[in-house]
């Protein structure tokens, strides 16, 4: 039977802005209130998504987030009507109204975490929304991320949908972002790769000093409990506390693995040859043949890593086998990083190509590729249980634009999101997107 990975690309909110509210990311802090071009962002994402499209990838979209999120400064005491709400915060509490304003949900690979069907006890694909419980403007997004996933995958055969998990530091969850799947074959069954920063529990683990640590060990097993996942299935790995001090704030910032595959730097996990010979031997078992590519820090340092998002990096397998990295431009603009993957690519090794994307707008907020999207390994059968009004075609590229040139706009500074009038364009548009891509009522505006 085919089975194939989906990438569901987050598209850009019409609140596309640089609050810096992500302490620990290095470039959302630096671009802080730096001038926002969400409708460049947008572009900028479905350019990319039509271009994996082209190239016999397939390819989805995943809803953004309504924005403000009223009802969250409601919660914290603001009154009135929506407009009333929106002037009172920016003029008392600035940065919950930038919170509530927050664009991030474009990056899906931390919307929830994805337990293909072949790995799972019941034989579904399973979806846990993470609880992104590390920072407010991030916490708020799981209750609508649980309705736009289980509208894009409705079908109660083939799919199984978990609310997030307990919203505590303990089970502090960052989905997909610290969670990676290795097979032999997409429709095989795999190792799931899950990456914590701490344990909420045991003190006997490090953690890092200057930078939280978003996922635990806990919350990992958790999500590894509720998916049906089997030891034999499962290779838990603690990342470098001192990456974490670095900038490396997800597992996806310092590693990515595809397939057979894992390409990752010298320093992104502590005990990485017991990781490995883990991850080795629970892969033979099931049928492949696990591969390491390490970046030495002799060739890439930590620093140029984060800079340039290498790691950040979109790993496919194309159909003759052979694998292909698309990196942000700033990977280009790094000569030690290019350097690298000039090598990379010449060495024989199962990485053969690199391509490039202008992700600026998403990249100074502190996301590139990895981050924008969600993979989503398929059967035939459960590819076509996927709602189509989410598949990327043509057709649905070019309706996108056209939405995005209506209703978003060119600039937005942080005094805009004072603007009581851009609650009304975001409602208008997310309105009209909820029927292009055939998701029914999924925003807090359209349940009330």
């Amino acid at each position: 039977m085919s089975a194939y990975e989906m990438n569901f690309d987050g598209l850009v909110g019409p609140t596309h802005n640089y609050g810096g509210l992500s302490y620990g990311n290095v470039a959302s802090q630096s671009n802080s209130q730096v001038v926002s071009s969400p409708r460049e962002a947008a572009k900028q994402g479905l350019a990319k998504m039509k271009a994996l499209m082209d190239m016999g990838f397939k390819q989805g979209v995943l809803a953004p987030q309504e924005r403000p999120d009223v009802g969250a400064l409601r919660r914290l005491g603001f009154t009135g009507s929506d407009a009333e709400v929106i002037a009172r915060a920016a003029r008392e509490a600035m940065p919950l109204l930038v919170a509530s304003c927050s664009a991030s949900s474009m990056w899906t690979a931390n919307s929830c975490t994805v337990s293909p069907s072949a790995d799972t006890a019941d034989g579904r694909v399973h979806f846990t929304a993470a609880n992104l419980n590390c920072k407010f403007h991030r916490s708020i997004e799981h209750p609508t991320t649980s309705r736009v996933l289980q509208a894009m995958f409705a079908n109660d055969a083939h799919f199984a949908h978990h609310p997030a998990l307990p919203a505590v530091a303990q089970f502090g969850d960052e989905g997909a972002a610290n969670h990676t799947r290795f097979c032999k074959g997409y429709g095989d069954a795999g190792v799931e790769f899950f990456v914590y920063g701490r344990s909420a529990f045991d003190t006997r683990y490090p953690a890092p000093a200057r930078y939280p640590a978003r996922q635990t060990l806990e919350a990992s097993q958790a999500v590894a409990r509720l998916h049906g996942l089997s030891d034999a299935g499962v290779v838990y790995a603690q990342q470098n506390p001192a990456v974490i001090d670095q900038g490396v704030f997800h597992n996806d910032v310092i590693a990515v693995g595809n397939g057979e595959v894992l390409f990752y730097h010298q320093d992104a996990f502590l005990e990485t040859d017991k990781v490995l010979a883990e991850l080795g031997d629970k892969l033979a078992r099931r049928g492949g043949n696990f591969q390491a590519v390490c970046v030495p820090g002799s060739a890439v340092s930590v620093q140029d890593a984060v800079r340039s998002y290498l790691f950040n990096s979109q790993l496919l397998t194309r159909a003759d086998g052979s694998m292909l990295l698309v990196v942000p431009e700033e990977c280009r603009n790094n000569a030690s990083v290019w350097r690298y993957l000039e090598q990379l690519t010449a060495s024989g090794g199962p990485i053969r190509e690199v391509r490039v994307f202008d992700l600026k707008q998403s990249m100074q907020n502190g996301g590139g590729p990895a981050c924008l999207r969600l993979r989503v390994a398929l059967k035939e059968q459960e590819l076509a249980a996927v709602n189509p009004g989410v598949v990327m075609s043509h057709a649905l590229h070019d309706t996108l634009v056209a939405w995005v040139d209506k209703h978003y706009r060119d600039r937005l500074s942080e005094a805009d999101l004072a603007d009581p009038q851009l609650l009304g364009e975001c409602r208008t548009a997310l309105d009209e997107l909820t029927q292009i891509l055939k998701l029914g009522s999924v925003y807090p505006f359209q349940l009330n």
